[in-house]
């Protein structure tokens, strides 16, 4: 289950040339659920980038701790608390990367998967508005996962779904049939995510340096001529 996000250095609107920008992008090396986080939304006819708090808190949720930062995609219409949300709220979360975790035998080895360039991706996610006092922020969110591709799987069973830019204001818009929004909630092409691993500081969450994601081996990436 995804529980770190790494993001830095881009300017929103590369990716989504229609995004409208109120503020700045939220930017953390080493961010964690219950954290403000910016995401991509639909207000009225606007696209637009706003602070959700990262933790899925609906109006009944009585202990922070219990709020889910990850909705797997398999129980999105199966569970009432994130049914609604992905059939009208749906959002996006810019990022530079994910950090997952190998199990090793002493330890487990963290590693940032990320676009094979470094580009920034566009992770799925539902958001939902509460009327309680738990946090500042008004409105929340929560990843969505969905099994990792046959070559990532060597490391991690699951990650976030990654909606391309082309997809994105179709999943962004409450119309869009139910359908077609699930369909696009697959495993990232083979060829599109790398990952490499990265230093154990990252294990910490209150640890904010850059140099959480400074590689410490090669990145791992799939070609066209190896075999799974």
């Amino acid at each position: 289950m995804t529980g770190r996000l790494h993001v830095h250095g881009f300017n929103p609107t590369r990716l989504l040339p229609m995004l409208e920008l109120s503020q700045a992008l939220i930017e953390s090396p080493n961010l964690a659920p219950r954290q403000p986080i910016s995401a991509i939304r639909r207000e009225g006819s606007v696209t637009c980038l706003t602070t959700l708090f990262w933790g899925l808190t609906p109006p009944w949720l009585n202990v922070l701790d219990h709020a889910p930062h990850c909705a797997r995609a398999e129980s999105l219409e199966s569970r009432s608390m994130f049914r609604e949300a992905f059939h009208a709220r749906r959002c996006l979360i810019p990022v530079t990367g994910v950090y997952i975790w190998k199990s090793r035998p002493r330890a487990k080895q963290p590693f940032l998967v990320t676009e094979v360039g470094r580009a920034p991706l566009l992770l799925a996610g539902i958001w939902c508005r509460y009327h309680t006092s738990l946090t500042q922020f008004n409105d929340s969110t929560a990843l969505i996962t969905v099994p990792a591709n046959a070559w990532l799987s060597r490391l991690t069973d699951r990650l976030p779904a990654i909606i391309a830019p082309e997809q994105a204001a179709s999943w962004l818009d409450p119309v869009t049939p139910v359908e077609e929004v699930a369909a696009l909630l697959t495993p990232a092409p083979l060829e599109l995510l790398g990952a490499f691993p990265v230093s154990t500081r990252v294990n910490n969450p209150a640890y904010q340096s850059s140099d959480c994601a400074y590689p410490v081996g090669s990145m791992l990436r799939w070609a066209s001529t190896q075999e799974l």
